[in-house]
């Protein structure tokens, strides 16, 4: 018969260290999957927001001819930084990085914020996360 003889303890210490590991990257995972969402949301309520500006001189000037509806640039992109003031982003989002580009009377905004992660590892799970968010203005017939 021969002896067997040692200690689990190193196993189940390792065992245990690789779990707790494997929750932490859920767990940030899963943090940086919901902030993404919720600049995917505010990206795309800003963009219809700013849409929502047909208004102006660019209507006399350019007409409504064509599929699409002219944007003023200006009161687009004022109705973009209000849509994120008044619902509270810029506390949400802490160094929220705002960008709104109008082109070929599509509105588009672009959105970047700091990873907020609940577990931090150093520069490890340092970075930003961003989303996009566009629209237009169809003229109906």
């Amino acid at each position: 018969m021969t002896s067997e003889r040692g200690s689990i303890t190193p196993l189940v210490i390792g065992f245990a260290t690789v779990l707790v590991l494997l929750v932490g990257v859920v767990i940030d995972a899963s943090a940086a999957y919901l902030q993404r969402q919720s600049l995917d949301n505010l990206a795309d309520g800003a963009a219809l927001s700013g849409a929502n500006e047909v208004r102006g001189s660019a209507v006399f000037s350019q007409g409504l001819d064509g599929d699409l509806a002219p944007l003023a640039t200006d009161l687009a992109r004022s109705a973009v930084h209000d849509y994120l003031r008044d619902t509270g982003a810029l506390h949400t989002h802490r160094g929220l990085q705002v960008a709104v580009t109008v082109r070929n009377r599509t509105i588009v905004v672009s959105l970047t914020a700091p990873l907020d992660l609940p577990i931090k590892v150093g520069d490890l799970t340092s970075g930003r996360v961003g989303s996009r968010g566009a629209a237009v203005v169809q003229v109906g017939r």
